[in-house]
This record gives structure tokens, C-alpha cells and sequence, in this order.
């Protein structure tokens, strides 16, 4: 059986998606932090203004790739000037002029979010498949979505635009680029989740809706799953004592914080359940690192994306602490 992060890292593109919260651009970050550490030259594209992944790298990309390591560039895709980028290469430049000049061009970007959503995929399918032969390609681009409402509405744009469009120039430009992110051997869709009941219902309706789209989940990252140190025995064995022994009875006290950590596990694993029983694709556990931020907490996804890479039967991962 094949490894499924070395499967994703085959893919020209790697979307990663999922609700607020769930660790969504950390888990992008560790997917490019990875590739680039294999050698393979990546783009990680961050979509929220904040750009919160060059951050750890102590940069700010722009509209055009920055170099943020050894074989890892970032950049920001968004707002008006990513869309006047990507349409000054596929409009001729007269008719862009005239165009960018426009008050009423300037009105309609204004008050047409789908716009700018459709031109957002249209840049990522440019980076791929236009880019200048003088320049070195991109073997993996890492695309760190919105929340999953918003990164639908983005992956809608190019079909909702093709039946809208038809035969003209959006409607061809909207139709190559919704064949291209179908194309499940360059293109993986990759979902976010933590146990908690709306991030595990969010998925769900994320993996419905993509079904619907004919774009398929190629893998789940069930996050910050707890270390579990604890077994009902655990929990039995120090009330039991702590009843026999009264000098012992501060035993009480961890008895309910075994019983806490017994609960989220086993609340944790009945979510993990439901997400592999309705949800056909591979599914990485990626264990919590309590204390761990930023680019420690970083380090860390990747090193268990790595060990999970180096076990190719096993796709839940990453060692417990010692206690």
C-alpha cells in the first residue's frame, strides 16, 4: 500500500481546507515544510491577509513568490491586486487598460466577491500551467485555503462560471480551470479536523459538497488528537487507593484528571469513527504538543508527517510523551 503523505506530495497542488480553528495553516505549513525538506522546490500560498505562515519565517510575501527557506517560497493571494496580476496575463494589454481605467470595473470588483474568488483559482492554475519556460516550474504548491464556507465558494467559481460563461473568453478560461483541479492525479483536496462536534460536522458537509463538485477528499488530518496516558484501570487504581490510604487523598484530584483525559479520548475516537465511516479517504493522526507554538509547533507536524511517511502501512502517528 502506498504512503498517503507520499501520495500527496506526487500532486501538483495540495488544498488544504477545513473550519476556523482546527490548525488548518499549520498543517499547511508542515505539507510544505515537508516537500521542500525532500528537495522539491514548493509555493505555500496563504490566502489570509495576516499571512500568518511567512510570519514564522520572519517575512511578509507579496503578490509575487518570496523565498522563506531552502526550497520554500510564499505568497499572499487575495484582494485586487492578486486579480488585476493574474487577468494582465490572460487579457490583452490595450483592452487591460482601458479595463483597469474603468469605474465601473472598479465598482464591479468592489461588489463582486465571486469575481475575485474565480481570478483567485485562475492564479493558482496559472502558476502551474503558465508559467514563463525561463522559470524554474514548481513541483508542489501548497495552498492554504480560507475557511471551509469561503474556500468552497473559491472552488465553486470556475464551474459555477463555465455554464454561466459558455463559449467566451471567462467561460473557456473558467472551464481549464475547473478540468485542471478535477484532475485528482495533479490536484488533492486535503481536509482539517479536530474531534470537536462542529469542526467533525463541518468536514462532513465540506466532503459532501466537494462529492458534489466531483472533487474528491484525498485525505483527512485529524489534529491535536490527545495523548491519551491515561486507561479506565488508571483512573479505578488511584480511587481505590486514595480510599484505602488517607495520606494519599490528593490522588482524588488526579483521579478526576485521568477521568477528564479518559472522556476527550474516548470522545476523540468515537469522532475518528464517524470520520472514517463516512468519509472514504485515508485518514493522518496528528497528535497534540501541549506548550509547543508557532515554530516549534510547526517543527513538530512536520517531523510526525515525516515519521508517518517513513511507516507506510501506518497513518496514525507520532510519539507519546513520556510520562
Amino acid at each position: 500500500m502506498t504512503n498517503i503523505i507520499n501520495e500527496l506530495l506526487e500532486r501538483r497542488i495540495i488544498a488544504v481546507l477545513g473550519k476556523g480553528g482546527v490548525g488548518r495553516t499549520s498543517v499547511s505549513g508542515a505539507l510544505a515544510m515537508l516537500a521542500a525538506g525532500r528537495g522539491l522546490r514548493t509555493l505555500a500560498i496563504e490566502t489570509d491577509p495576516q499571512t500568518p505562515l511567512a510570519a514564522g519565517f520572519g517575512k511578509r510575501p507579496g503578490f509575487a513568490p518570496r523565498r522563506l527557506a531552502a526550497n520554500l517560497w510564499g505568497m499572499f493571494l487575495g484582494g485586487q491586486e492578486s486579480l488585476e496580476d493574474y487577468l494582465g496575463k490572460v487579457v490583452p494589454r490595450p483592452i487591460l487598460r482601458i479595463v483597469f481605467g474603468s469605474s465601473i470595473y472598479q465598482h464591479f470588483v468592489s461588489a463582486a466577491p465571486a469575481v475575485r474568488e474565480l481570478m483567485m483559482m485562475g492564479k493558482i492554475y496559472d502558476a502551474i500551467e503558465r508559467r514563463p519556460s525561463n522559470e524554474p516550474r514548481w513541483d508542489v504548491i501548497v495552498l492554504d485555503t480560507p475557511a471551509s464556507g469561503q474556500a468552497l465558494s473559491m472552488l465553486r467559481m470556475p464551474f459555477v462560471a463555465r455554464e454561466r460563461f459558455g463559449e467566451s473568453l471567462v467561460g473557456r478560461e473558467a472551464d481549464q480551470v475547473a478540468r485542471f483541479f478535477r484532475d485528482r492525479a495533479l490536484c488533492a483536496m486535503v481536509a482539517v479536523t479536530t474531534a470537536e462536534p462542529l469542526a467533525v460536522a463541518e468536514t462532513l458537509e465540506l466532503s459532501r459538497a466537494l462529492d458534489q463538485l466531483d472533487l474528491e477528499v484525498a485525505a483527512v488530518v485529524f489534529n491535536r488528537r490527545s495523548p491519551a496516558m491515561f486507561e479506565a484501570v488508571d483512573v479505578a487504581r488511584m480511587v481505590r487507593r486514595a480510599t484505602r490510604e488517607s495520606a494519599l487523598r490528593h490522588l482524588d484530584y488526579f483521579a478526576d484528571v485521568a477521568r477528564s483525559e479518559l472522556k476527550r479520548k474516548n470522545r476523540e475516537a468515537r469522532a475518528l469513527e464517524v470520520l472514517r465511516r463516512q468519509i472514504g479517504a485515508p485518514h493522518i493522526v496528528l497528535h497534540e504538543r501541549r506548550g509547543l507554538a508557532e515554530s516549534a509547533l510547526l517543527a513538530d507536524l512536520t517531523r510526525q508527517l515525516a515519521d508517518s511517511a517513513a511507516s507506510p502501512l501506518s497513518f496514525e502517528f507520532g510519539t507519546q510523551p513520556s510520562s
